[in-house]
């Protein structure tokens, strides 16, 4: 019977053996591929981030615009 050192190293080995076996599935981009795949990431986050910052000024300048209304009446 083996001890739970000897369990722990195979398990570790096990798993380290399975982990390089899946690196070698992976099947990489071409330089073309990645750089086409990067633009369109940044442009999209571009695009996303413009959004948002237009989405928070609207919000701001209409909070603005209600915090006003509420003192001009209160």
């Amino acid at each position: 019977m083996g001890s739970k050192s000897e369990e722990k190293s195979t398990l570790k080995r096990s798993w380290f053996q399975e982990l390089k076996a899946e690196f070698h599935k992976i099947i990489w981009p071409d330089k073309n591929s990645l750089v086409k795949q990067s633009i369109a990431v940044i442009i999209i986050a571009i695009i996303v981030g413009c959004i948002v910052a237009l989405l928070d000024m609207g919000l701001m300048e209409g909070l603005n615009a209600l915090k006003a209304l509420v003192q001009q009446l209160g």
